[in-house]
């Protein structure tokens, strides 16, 4: 962390950056933008934003679960119970017996309803609702480590699976036919997610997650011509929000990842008119 310190102070001699908490948030925005704007494009390609939002609100119960265990940590009861989650919706999906919005919607409204019930007891739900909004200015050295760590894996994979990762999302029936495994990849990436939410709740928040996975992608998507414009569109718009909504959530002294979404939306709406103009 030293060097990362002695980096910011000497190429970036702000002021709000003379605090050791600023440096530490503005690493953990530089490496988990990135993720959230190549994750995005896959998302909002496959039409899983309602998924994303799933595994958010699943993490209240994995809190609860930590809280029954003794967990002091709760990150790992929360990765947990959202693998689980994320098994048991693609489980049930494969099974035809309901739309797929809709087993969404009935796993997730009853983790929601199942944690919240869990840590409202006697009142205790108070101490929990930080992670409803989270608190980026709260990440720590040991935090940046799990996230450094969490980066260089997903990106690694990321460049090994993802021509075959797309085949297999956007024409399932030519990606058998090509020996692909459809299902192992649609796991793959779905515990990504998984693992991405979980991690990054905590700083982000449960009521916004999903809008700071899907808001980059949903802009690059509107001004991009090919796949290469829509995942470098995508990841410079998550770089550009979340930098900006840290520093502005510092001199306005507002919750952080709500003013990311915030620059987020204002990157929708503009590459929106643009679409509308080049239309």
């Amino acid at each position: 962390m030293h060097i990362w310190y002695s980096l910011v102070d000497l190429l970036l001699p702000f002021g709000w950056l003379q605090h050791e908490f600023m440096k530490n948030a503005l690493l953990g925005v530089l490496l988990v933008t990135p993720i959230f704007g190549l994750l995005g494009t896959m998302i909002v390609n496959n039409k899983m934003a309602f998924f994303s939002d799933s595994l958010g609100h699943s993490a209240l119960t994995g809190i609860a679960i930590g809280v029954i265990l003794g967990i002091k940590n709760p990150v790992w009861s929360m990765l947990f119970f959202s693998v689980l989650i994320t098994i048991a919706i693609l489980v049930v999906k494969e099974a035809n017996t309901a739309s797929t919005d809709t087993i969404i919607g009935v796993f997730s409204s009853t983790a929601v309803a199942l944690g919240i019930v869990i840590l409202s007891r006697n009142g205790g739900f108070n101490k929990y609702s930080v992670y409803l909004i989270g608190d980026l200015l709260s990440i720590n050295p040991t935090d940046l480590l799990t996230l450094s760590i969490v980066f260089v894996l997903v990106i690694v994979l990321w460049v090994v699976i993802f021509n075959r990762l797309l085949l297999a999302s956007m024409n399932p029936f030519l990606a058998r036919s090509r020996g692909i495994n459809v299902r192992l990849y649609e796991y793959l990436f779905t515990m990504m997610m998984a693992v991405i939410v979980t991690i990054s709740i905590q700083w982000v928040g449960i009521l916004i997650i999903s809008s700071l996975l899907i808001l980059p992608a949903a802009s690059s998507r509107n001004i991009a011509n090919n796949m290469r414009q829509y995942h470098v569109y995508s990841v410079l718009i998550a770089l550009i929000s979340g930098v900006s909504g840290l520093i502005l959530s510092f001199f306005w002294g507002t919750a952080t990842g709500a003013t990311i979404v915030l620059i987020s939306s204002a990157f929708f709406a503009l590459t929106f008119i643009i679409k509308l103009r080049l239309s």
